[in-house]
């Protein structure tokens, strides 16, 4: 049977430790707790399921943190949780029954990632597959009869296990406040972490968060290198921006530049049904609204091509005094449910 360290990051975790910990603990052979400045019982909390509890100054770099709970672990395996994830009977099950079947040259484990759309989070599906457990040793082997040479891809298993991420609270403001100490700082933000940037941005974001933000992706999208989708990312930050500064010139100009490039997306409809119901032009607005539900795909959020738009259709047709289209459009919204990944 594999052993498994449960490495953790936890601050002020008070409301929800327990919760976690009594869903996986038995399946650990190992517990280990860093905790980055926690001003509440999370560490008297965590001392009843280990005495691994480990202080870690906090830097703003969740990097850091992980590096260095794992470099605590002793086991074969590392299982990293959040202290918002909860395994239900069904899945501690399927867990049991992994840890005691796993295979030695497996090194990375993925399970599915559940409750994501309902929290407010960044991400498009409810239900995703994501590495949580990890060979802490890596055995490097050569492959190939003839050219031999050192196989580097890791062999990864997806498993049925389904871990549910019930989240307290939003930290989308810790998380802006994260890229924007990036950016001034100078820190060069990868494509992925810019991505990660625009989604909350779309979701989350202040009118301050997108002053700052329009001048990290006007610069991003006259960089040379770039590909077309960054290209999108970085228009559709824009036009809202520009939109919000009700700087009408600039906004279209992001917007047609979206559109010359044949990048239409749902971001982008939805920001034009914005601009004309602001301007009380709600047969305007209501074309595009329908364009973003029904003639294009989102890009960075699947939410403005559901509910978000479903919902600007409604107000705009009972601003013009149609009612049951209103309850029309506001019922399928209140219905919509995203296309889940399988």
């Amino acid at each position: 049977m594999a052993t498994i360290s449960l490495c953790m990051i936890v601050k002020n975790e008070e409301p929800v430790l327990e919760r976690c910990l009594d869903s996986i603990c038995d399946l650990m052979d190992e517990i280990i707790i860093v905790d980055t400045g926690s001003t509440d019982s999370t560490k008297e909390i965590a001392a009843r399921y280990t005495d691994k509890i480990y202080d870690f100054e906090w830097t703003g770099n969740f990097a850091a943190a992980r590096n260095y709970s794992f470099s605590k672990a002793t086991m074969e395996y590392i299982y990293c949780a959040d202290a918002d994830e909860v395994l239900d009977e069904t899945n501690h099950t399927r867990f049991l029954h992994l840890k005691q079947s796993l295979l030695p040259e497996i090194e990375i484990v993925q399970m599915y990632y559940r409750g994501q759309l309902q929290h407010g989070t960044v991400y498009n599906y409810d239900r995703e597959l994501r590495p949580k457990l990890y060979r802490r040793l890596r055995s490097f082997r050569w492959i190939e009869p003839i050219h031999e040479c050192v196989c580097l891809d890791p062999l990864v298993f997806d498993s049925d296990i389904e871990i549910l991420h019930l989240p307290q609270e939003l930290h989308a403001g810790r998380d802006l406040a994260i890229f924007e100490s990036m950016i001034n700082e100078g820190e060069i933000l990868s494509k992925r972490l810019r991505t990660f940037y625009a989604k909350e941005l779309l979701l989350h974001g202040t009118h301050e968060n997108y002053m700052i933000a329009k001048d990290f992706f006007q610069d991003i999208l006259y960089s040379d290198n770039i590909d077309n989708e960054e290209r999108k990312e970085a228009l559709i930050i824009l036009a809202r921006a520009y939109r919000m500064l009700d700087d009408a010139p600039s906004f279209f100009k992001y917007i047609l530049k979206n559109i010359g490039l044949g990048l239409d997306c749902s971001e982008i409809f939805f920001e034009l049904g914005q601009f004309y119901e602001q301007l009380s032009q709600y047969e305007e607005a209501q074309i595009w609204y329908y364009n973003a539900v029904f003639e294009s795909t989102a890009y960075l959020n699947i939410h403005f091509s559901g509910d978000y738009s479903l919902e600007g259709l409604a107000r705009c047709y009972e601003a013009v005094g149609l009612s049951e289209e209103a309850k029309r459009y506001a019922e399928l919204a209140k219905d919509w449910t995203p296309v889940e990944e399988v």
